[in-house]
């Protein structure tokens, strides 16, 4: 078994991914012509986002996220936190946590996406 996507609700699926080409330097990788379904290229595992409204249409009932509650977090691995992080603040993400080194070595930093996801910016593990 492998992990092929991640899939995020949003109400607005092209302002999200123009959000994360601009803030994390992402590039889509597939919009659907509806503009309710799009993915980011992001490796072997893609990052995908589809609209409340077609969640709702079938049959599920989504709910906004929350940075201050969340419950779970997007990481994003980089070698330049601390430009990441510039970044990221400069195309309107939220900082929720600023630079911080752990105690295992890893540099750390928080921000919240526009739709209110955690998107932690880190240093690789190891």
């Amino acid at each position: 078994m492998q992990l092929g996507y991640t899939i995020l609700y949003v109400p607005d699926v092209p302002a999200t991914l123009k959000f994360y080409e601009a803030a994390f330097g992402l590039t889509t990788r597939f919009l659907h012509e509806s503009g309710d379904y799009g993915e980011l290229e992001t490796g072997s595992t893609a990052l995908a986002f589809s609209t409340h409204r077609l969640m709702q249409q079938l049959g599920k009932n989504p709910q906004a996220a929350s940075p201050t509650a969340p419950c779970f977090e997007i990481a994003l691995c980089t070698p330049d936190v601390a430009a990441a992080l510039e970044r990221a603040i400069a195309a309107g993400a939220t900082p929720m946590r600023l630079l911080e080194v752990m105690p295992w070595g890893q540099t750390i930093a928080y921000v919240a996406d526009i739709n209110g996801f955690l998107v932690e910016l880190c240093t690789p593990m190891g």
